[in-house]
């Protein structure tokens, strides 16, 4: 059973930067970060896919581009996203999720726009101030 946990969120002005983690038990090949912010649906913003052959891919929405990273540390069990030039609409809880039927970077790529994760975290909650 993969088990996802969050941690990182918190308050800061517009323009400042967070890194938040995910620590897992076990990690799927597509392993990502959505967000749900206020009155909003949940969005996928940035998906990791990693193929020990091919190494890692990663995947972003256009409103994050540039901004948020994704990486993936296996030795520690972690997923991060580092966030800059935060934004006060990047307000969100954010949650980390896993595929476990992605064995292609256009599958993972792909719950970024129709979320089909199946092992969720509970969230953190990143709040930005303008």
């Amino acid at each position: 059973q993969v088990q996802l946990v969050e941690s990182g969120g918190g308050s800061v002005q517009a323009g400042g930067s967070l890194r938040l983690s995910c620590a897992y038990t076990y990690s799927t090949n597509c392993m990502g970060w959505f967000r749900q912010g206020p009155g909003k649906e949940r969005e996928g913003i940035a998906v990791i896919y990693t193929n020990y052959i091919s190494g890692g891919s990663t995947y972003y929405v256009d409103s994050v581009k540039g901004r948020f990273t994704i990486s993936q540390d296996n030795a520690k069990n972690t997923v991060y996203l580092q966030m800059n030039s935060l934004k006060p609409e990047d307000t969100a809880t954010y949650y980390c999720a896993a595929d476990r039927y992605a064995y292609s970077g256009d599958r993972c790529q792909s719950n970024l726009n129709r979320i089909d994760m199946h092992y969720w975290g509970k969230g953190t909650l990143v709040t930005i101030s303008s």
